[in-house]
């Protein structure tokens, strides 16, 4: 009775041990040679998995910044700092890249803009959007059904009022949010810049008007309140060139329909006077003329025609201008 037991277990167990040497073996003939380097990547990158990258998860993106394929700067969601501690891994430089965030081009709530019919579907924007565009008159709103809350893996988004609503705060600018809205109406734009405009209808002005009580009507008036060129009607609404904006917000207070977003409290410029060596530079660079002081004159700030935009103070070799 106990031979029947111990010719089988013995049987099994040796068979056990040959496959285990077998494995062992092959294991270490096989082995596929891993860069000791994609392990330290991966540590250093977030390990959000969101995809902003454009590779699939933080590990694919470790292998591909190792093989010479993405920039060490890649990530989007870790920013200056992770690209910073990846260069040091690579042994290469990199330069800081400005933080970006997501806006939502879209200022349509439900007490702005007028509804075509109620909706009762599936509570996703996609589906919405193939009955006639969405519930809202506008073909670019937001349907506000919250897809976008879906996609974005850190808490970033929220519906007010009919609205996507965006958090800068906790934006990692993953990108989630843009490839998953059907009207294409969330953009990353630098998160220092305070001015955009919430809105990105192409129709005309007068159409406009017949559905969104702030919506952009083409009116050019922000165009032309610009003095840094950086504010031009294209295909009937406004838009900003980012490189160009100083986030001087002339833009913003001359906007009859109030939607260009911006800070409207500004600082002005002050002149320490013992610094100042009246070289006409921050003079010659004010576009409002708002600096006043001949050449090795001490400057002098006229306040009611500053508007904060700064340029003075950037411009400024001694450094003796400051915002107050």
């Amino acid at each position: 009775m106990i031979d029947q037991i111990l010719a089988p277990v013995i049987s099994l167990g040796g068979m056990g041990l040959a496959f285990g040497a077998l494995l062992a073996y092959a294991s270490k003939k096989f082995a596929v040679e891993v860069d000791e380097r994609i392990p330290a990547v991966i540590d250093v990158l977030p390990g959000a998995n969101c995809g902003g990258c454009g590779y699939p998860g933080c590990s694919g993106l470790a292998a591909a910044i190792v093989e010479g394929k993405a920039p060490v700067n890649a990530c989007p969601v870790g920013g200056s700092a992770c690209a910073a501690a990846i260069a040091g891994i690579m042994g290469v430089t990199t330069e800081e890249t400005e933080r970006m965030v997501a806006r939502v081009l879209c200022y349509g709530t439900k007490d702005n803009a007028r509804e075509k019919y109620e909706y009762y579907g599936i509570s996703d924007c996609t589906a919405a959007a193939k009955l006639g565009g969405g519930s809202k008159s506008c073909a670019y709103g937001c349907t506000g059904l919250g897809t976008c809350v879906k996609v974005c893996k850190f808490g970033a988004i929220k519906i007010e009022n009919g609205i996507a609503v965006i958090d800068p705060e906790k934006c990692t600018a993953c990108g989630q949010c843009v490839g998953a809205c059907p009207k294409k109406i969330i953009e990353l734009i630098p998160a220092s810049q305070s001015t955009w405009v919430k809105c990105k209808s192409r129709d005309k002005g007068g159409d406009v008007k017949n559905y969104c009580s702030v919506g952009c009507i083409g009116c050019k008036i922000c165009e032309k309140a610009c003095k840094f060129d950086a504010v031009h009607v294209i295909d009937n609404v406004a838009v900003i060139d980012y490189e160009k904006c100083v986030n001087c917000s002339q833009c913003v207070i001359k906007c009859p329909k109030k939607i260009i977003q911006g800070k409207l409290e500004t600082k002005k410029a002050r002149i320490n006077e013992k610094l100042c060596v009246g070289c006409t530079i921050c003079k010659k660079q004010c576009k409002f003329e708002a600096i006043e002081g001949d050449l090795k004159i001490k400057h002098k700030v006229i306040e009611d025609n500053c508007v904060g935009c700064e340029q003075c103070v950037l411009k400024c070799p001694k450094n003796c201008i400051e915002m107050v």
